[in-house]
């Protein structure tokens, strides 16, 4: 059986970031709280074989030869302060 936790006097700007972010996550505010408590608490531990294949689906999502190294110099320096 679930539990029901009412929050009191949650600061605006938490506020205004978790409507926001359920909005992106098309989720109701109630079940952005639950996702957000869900990852800080339960936070999924991932093996070597999940690891190695999330790797493998990013690398193949990835267009080769998208940047040249002087882009990535560039994109480098510009990130520093």
């Amino acid at each position: 059986m679930a539990a029901n936790l009412t929050l009191k006097n949650i600061p605006d700007e938490i506020y205004e970031r978790l409507k926001e972010a359920a909005q992106a996550h098309h989720r109701s505010l109630n079940s952005e709280v639950i996702a957000c408590l869900e990852q800080a608490l339960m936070p999924v531990r991932l093996g070597p074989e999940e690891h190695l294949a999330r790797a493998r689906r990013i690398h193949a999502g990835l267009t080769s030869g998208a940047f040249t190294a002087d882009e990535i110099a560039q994109a480098i320096e510009r990130g520093r302060p």
